[in-house]
């Protein structure tokens, strides 16, 4: 039988994410915020996420449901160290469940950790840009569409238009190629609007978001983008991110934007 031995060390260990730690709670179905927001997330974040219990088809019934899991995944994600924020990842789920439910839902097992949503953090975006009237384009179906611009509406928020390409599986709406997604934002986005918003955590928007700006000429939010624009804001984090538009580029002003 081999010997053990620990040996004594004066090694001084690393903090682990410096700048902020993220806590996720992604859908089980979701092919692409996990990706997505490691991508666009400085260095210094760290994000930790566990998955939520969900099933496809995307439907209001279907989103409501995931409220009993919400709980439970939120305590799976490091539960005896400190998060700064927690995320639920899921933009028409929020709608779905409301916002103050979800909070509630995620503090039961993180108790006064900040929780951001991809519609709060919209609606923090659409304020940060002064916008009123915006803009949708969601892959959803015209039921789930039509909850959603309700929701805004009733935040005060003018919804022009929606348009939904009528996915009802995370898999086929992170299949969307971005330059896809590019090419009916430039035509959804309605002149007269503020700005365009582009819903859903599972499509690859984040990626051609400077090139819709450019296109159309206005502030492109998407809810990824958002996440990490919003959760950084609740740690007034100081940098900047250059690459996913405006909202997140501090150097880049709206008025910048050319059509």
């Amino acid at each position: 039988m081999s010997k053990s031995e620990i040996i004594q060390s004066d090694i001084s260990l690393d903090e682990i994410g410096p700048g902020g730690r993220i806590g996720l709670i992604a859908l089980a179905t979701d092919l692409n915020s996990e990706q997505d927001l490691r991508r666009i997330f400085p260095d210094d974040i760290e994000m930790f996420t566990n998955r939520v219990l969900n099933a496809n088809p995307v439907t209001m019934e279907n989103l409501r449901n995931m409220a009993g899991d919400i709980s439970r995944a939120a305590a799976g994600i490091l539960p005896d160290i400190k998060l700064d924020v927690m995320i639920y990842g899921c933009t028409s789920g929020t709608v779905a469940i409301g916002v103050e439910k979800i909070e509630q839902l995620i503090h039961l097992s993180c108790p006064g950790v900040p929780v951001t949503n991809p519609v709060s953090a919209a609606l923090a975006a659409f304020d940060r840009f002064n916008a009123q009237r915006i803009s949708i384009l969601t892959p959803y179906t015209e039921a789930v569409n039509l909850e959603m611009a309700e929701f805004f509406e009733g935040q005060g928020i003018e919804v022009i238009n929606i348009v939904g390409l009528g996915y009802q599986s995370d898999m086929d709406m992170t299949g969307i190629p971005p330059q896809a997604i590019a090419g009916i934002a430039e035509r959804v986005c309605d002149q007269n609007a503020d700005l365009l918003f582009i819903s859903c955590t599972a499509i690859r928007a984040a990626a051609v978001i400077e090139e819709i700006e450019q296109a159309i000429g206005k502030p492109v939010v998407s809810s990824n983008q958002a996440l990490v624009w919003h959760s950084l804001k609740l740690i007034d984090y100081p940098g900047s991110i250059h690459g996913y538009g405006c909202l997140l580029n501090k150097s880049r002003l709206p008025q910048q934007l050319s059509p």
